[in-house]
């Protein structure tokens, strides 16, 4: 019994912080990335709204490089800006910057996305009307890419409870921390069950989520 509340306690305890991690970084995430992706789509020298080449060529080539780093490597790497930051390199509030950096290219990629599948007509359509080009991304782009753009903020969350794991593994607090230094370093192999069963059913219930609210925005439409 005494394992078993130890093991219910520690799990609890590192959902909290893994969730704390995911939410957060989330919300960063989304702050520096909807700008970007909403840039590289009006930037866009083909069908953007406000083409500019130069732009979107700059904007493409640091959004490529900042996601074909590795999550660990960039981890190490803003080692530094997370003790600038949060005081400390380690622990669940530390892994939020690394986490919020690494998601917010992905998070600009699904923004550029679900704003290019946007019908062409509604546009024209609006500026036909007069609306301006911040008027039509705010009132035209954002309100008619929403359900893609929840199945993508969906996807994003997903990916940083597989990157909040991960960053157990250098120190980063959380489920992937609870199994690597409980699960792998002491031989329970019990905690570690527990740690990857809460991930599986996180990402299930996020998943479901993600996509009801995506469903109910299209057959609002």
């Amino acid at each position: 019994m005494g394992n078993w509340n130890q093991m219910m306690t520690l799990v609890i305890q590192a959902t909290g912080e893994t969730l704390i991690m995911v939410v957060l970084s989330t919300l960063f995430s989304i702050v520096l990335g909807l700008p970007l992706g909403v840039l590289l789509c009006t930037s866009d020298p083909l069908t953007g709204i406000k083409p500019r080449p130069a732009l979107n060529q700059i904007l493409t080539r640091i959004v490529n490089a900042l996601r074909s780093f590795p999550f660990i490597i960039l981890m190490i790497l803003l080692f530094p800006l997370s003790r600038l930051i949060v005081g400390t390199s380690i622990g669940t509030k530390a892994t939020i910057i690394p986490l919020s950096i690494a998601a917010a290219p992905f998070v600009a990629r699904v923004i550029e996305s679900a704003l290019k599948e946007v019908d062409p007509g509604v546009v024209q359509a609006a500026r036909a009307m007069g609306s301006t080009n911040t008027q039509i991304i705010w009132k035209v782009l954002l309100p008619e890419a929403m359900p893609a753009l929840v199945d993508g903020v969906t996807l994003t969350i997903i990916n940083l409870v597989g990157y909040s794991a991960m960053a157990g593994a250098i120190g980063g607090g959380g489920l992937g921390d609870l199994a690597i230094r409980y699960g792998y370093q002491r031989f329970r192999s019990d905690i570690m069950a527990a740690a990857v069963i809460v991930i599986l059913i996180l990402v299930e219930v996020l998943q479901a989520v993600g996509t009801k609210i995506s469903n109910r925005l299209m057959s609002a439409r």
